[in-house]
């Protein structure tokens, strides 16, 4: 199994170019199941996530080409709307693929989804969406068995979830009538599926807000488009280069899609410059402790929440982070003490004080984003040598990441066993 090796202590300087969101590509891929046509996403990440659902969609009949950073997607031979236990429990977003089937064929059989332990993360709410747009729905065997004539209707969602908000949205865009759905999610990732899918011919309108309305159409064809910058890898390599006191800017980036977060730097004392899609941060003289609360879009995400972490364990005072979103995300804490991290835990509270810095030690990533906050503390450590276990982890979210930092001057490898 991959380790990680970091020897920390060197500042990060450099530009590095940020990849296309893994977060929005995975649903885009999704989507093309109700295309009559085949379809062209261009910036897709070359990730673990991306290979699982390239499988799952190949299983039911999609022929996929993905070379560079292309990838085309022709559902006309599509012959099955089963997604199979052994592909889905490996990744949460292919769940995504329900909402796709049943505007397709009128039926699924969907395995109930896997992924990182960071949550429970139900479906219900997914399910109880579609079962308002007219499907019946049943468990069986630990697949979700779902059936019946998509209808218009006025649906509202009891937590702004992007899982479902996705999934219903492309149920609805083949609806019979109008769809309205309240208490949705507003992340950038539902404006790209909503562009994506009114470039296939959907009416929908209001994506980005919470209320978006879908107005169902027969058919939807072939389309090209370009997958969204990842906020999440940019807030993750500006994190990298402000906790190595460095100087980092994250190229082809939406500072739009992180106001929360750059904000949130700025008040800690960091210089954040955006100048069209670069972001630039710099703190040579280090920051400030500042509380973070996690929240649904535009509020600060919990994607960045174990990277800000890190950083926080080496700003000068006493932080309180609130995670609101998921109720097991702080999974990274017992290995950042096993660095010299002051963190105390109490329920969905973390109280982190800073300290004078880090120290190499052996850790686990246990998810994707701990994983990422593993690597960050390593870059500080200024003694020892850092390893970090169970790589797998980061490889679903980030691309190559050892060699990007490397780039900027880290001290990182990968070992292969």
């Amino acid at each position: 199994m991959d380790q990680i090796l970091v020897r920390g202590g060197v500042p990060l300087r450099g530009r590095v170019v940020v990849r296309g969101a893994k977060n929005s590509a995975l649903p885009l891929m999704a989507a093309a199941i109700v295309s009559q046509e085949p379809c062209v996403l261009h910036n897709v990440p070359c990730l673990h996530d991306i290979f699982s659902m390239d499988k799952i969609l190949s299983s039911m009949g999609m022929r996929i080409d993905f070379t560079g950073q292309s990838m085309t997607l022709d559902p006309t031979a599509l012959n099955s709307s089963e997604a199979s236990y052994e592909l889905v429990r490996k990744m949460r977003a292919s769940f995504f693929v329900l909402g796709a089937l049943l505007a397709r064929f009128g039926k699924a059989k969907v395995s109930l989804p896997g992924g990182c332990a960071i949550g429970e993360r139900p479906v219900d709410i997914h399910l109880k969406g579609l079962a308002s747009l007219g499907i019946e729905i049943r468990i069986e065997d630990g697949y979700v068995v779902a059936q019946g004539k998509l209808r218009g209707a006025n649906v509202g969602l009891d937590f702004p979830s992007v899982g479902a908000t996705e999934n219903l949205m492309m149920a609805a865009a083949m609806a019979d009538g109008v769809t309205r759905l309240n208490n949705v999610a507003r992340e950038p990732e539902i404006v790209d599926l909503a562009e994506f899918l009114n470039a296939m011919g959907a009416q929908i309108s209001g994506a980005g807000t919470d209320l978006i309305t879908i107005v169902g159409v027969p058919e939807l064809k072939g389309a090209v488009h370009e997958v969204i910058p990842d906020r999440i890898e940019a807030g993750t390599f500006l994190i990298a280069g402000l906790a190595t006191r460095g100087d980092v800017t994250v190229a082809k980036a939406n500072a739009g899609h992180l106001e929360s977060f750059l904000d949130k730097l700025r008040e800690m004392g960091a210089t954040v410059e955006a100048r069209g899609s670069d972001i630039r941060a710099t703190a040579p003289n280090g920051l400030v402790a500042k509380d973070v609360s996690t929240q649904p879009y535009p509020g600060f995400p919990t994607d960045l929440q174990a990277q800000m972490m890190v950083l926080m364990c080496i700003s000068q005072g006493t932080s309180v982070i609130r995670e609101s979103v998921f109720e097991n995300r702080f999974m990274q804490v017992a290995e950042l003490r096993r660095m010299g991290a002051d963190i105390d835990v109490q329920g969905s509270t973390a109280v982190v004080r800073g300290v004078s810095g880090l120290s190499g030690a052996p850790v686990m990533a246990s998810d994707l984003r701990a994983s990422a906050a593993l690597v960050i503390a390593g870059l500080i450590a200024s003694k020892g040598e850092t390893r970090i276990a169970r790589v797998y982890h980061i490889d679903r979210g980030y691309e190559r990441i050892e060699e990007r930092l490397a780039s900027l001057g880290a001290d990182i490898k990968r070992r292969r066993e």
